[in-house]
């Protein structure tokens, strides 16, 4: 059939403009997903710490091209070395946990990438998968100042200076990062007070006093483990000094699974920017009760942004590192019939958490 002889031509004239409306949404729909798909590069690099401290892991938005990264036992796509493209000018430092690495928040890094946030993760010295050396208060008492030359290397980079407005910043941490983030919230803590948990409760929080080194068995050994545990905690931890240090770029916290015994509650009673924290009733290394949910019991204007229902202590780290095994496989593996599934959800909050706080309504 002719359609120019058959059809009037009003109508054909119609038809047509009905098929370069549609042709023309399906370009628009095509550009708008490639558009989506370019600014969802991850870009990954790495900094020089400043003044001796670990190298500073950045993610970021960028322009180039998305290739095979291999990082420890991760492989991810990310542009390593890419070009940094503006995002929403807003930087996120993450502190990892007790011998933590900057791979095992890839996700969340991912996520917050994603919404346009630039994420900086430093390497904490004497307490990272590299260097095992001054785990526990000795750590705790540099990582803050990290945190602040982290916000500080990142912003004096000549690539992220022009793309980053460092008058709020968001700070995560996990399990010792979580700590970190508490100190950041302007709780104070000293050694001696890591003593004294220790002293009422070696028994029953053996691993957040003792750490990786050994566990209890339930045998006859465990009287020698404890009384050489006390032994050690007092010789190295009686320092009653304060501990304190915060940073006024810092105005947004969230804590996970902290370590937080050594605190005085009553300095995290009204923390100095808003605190979130997320916690997992699974934690067998920082038990909740006597951990995180005492900040919460704490802190009136706090916010539990999750409990990871049936989640151990590494329900956050994600990925999570394959093969674990002996007391750190038994600490961070997941516990029977937790779903993994859940953990996009637990970022995506978090995302929006940071969004709320550091982003404009309007």
């Amino acid at each position: 059939m002719n359609l120019r002889r058959s059809t009037p031509a009003f109508l054909a004239d119609e038809g047509m403009t009905a098929i370069t409306l549609i042709r023309n949404i399906l370009i628009g729909a095509a550009l708008a997903l490639f558009a989506a798909a370019a600014e969802a590069t991850i870009g990954l690099t790495e900094i020089a710490g400043k003044q001796g401290d670990g190298i500073v892991t950045v993610y970021f938005p960028s322009s180039s091209d998305a290739r095979t990264v291999k990082q420890g036992p991760f492989t991810f796509q990310m542009a390593w070395h890419g070009a940094p493209r503006e995002g929403n000018r807003r930087l996120i430092v993450i502190s990892h946990g007790s011998g933590g690495a900057p791979w095992v928040h890839a996700d969340l890094a991912r996520a917050l990438v994603e919404d346009g946030f630039v994420v900086a993760m430093p390497t904490h010295r004497g307490d990272n998968y590299a260097d095992h050396s001054t785990p526990g208060p000795e750590s705790w008492r540099l990582r803050p100042v990290e945190i602040s030359h982290a916000i500080d290397v990142v912003g004096a980079d000549a690539r992220f200076r022009p793309l980053l407005a460092l008058d709020k910043v968001g700070m995560y941490g996990f399990s010792a990062g979580g700590h970190t983030a508490l100190s950041l919230a302007g709780g104070r803590w000293s050694p001696a007070r890591f003593k004294e948990h220790c002293e009422s409760h070696i028994t029953e929080d053996f691993q957040a006093c003792v750490g990786l080194i050994t566990r209890l068995n339930g045998n006859l050994l465990d009287g020698v483990k404890t009384a050489l545990a006390l032994w050690v905690i007092r010789v190295r931890f009686s320092d009653s000094a304060w501990q304190v240090h915060t940073d006024p770029r810092i105005t947004v916290i969230l804590s996970g699974c902290p370590f937080a015994a050594d605190f005085d509650m009553a300095s995290l009673a009204t923390p100095r920017v808003p605190l979130a924290l997320v916690t997992a009733p699974g934690d067998k290394w920082l038990i909740p009760r006597l951990h995180g949910e005492r900040v919460l019991q704490a802190c009136v204007s706090c916010e539990r942004l999750a409990d990871i229902a049936n989640g151990g202590h590494g329900a956050l780290l994600s990925p999570l590192p394959p093969g674990l095994s002996g007391l750190v496989g038994d600490l961070l593996n997941d516990p029977p019939g937790f779903d993994r599934g859940v953990l996009p959800g637990i970022d995506r909050k978090i995302v929006a958490f940071f969004r709320r706080h550091l982003l404009p309504s309007n």
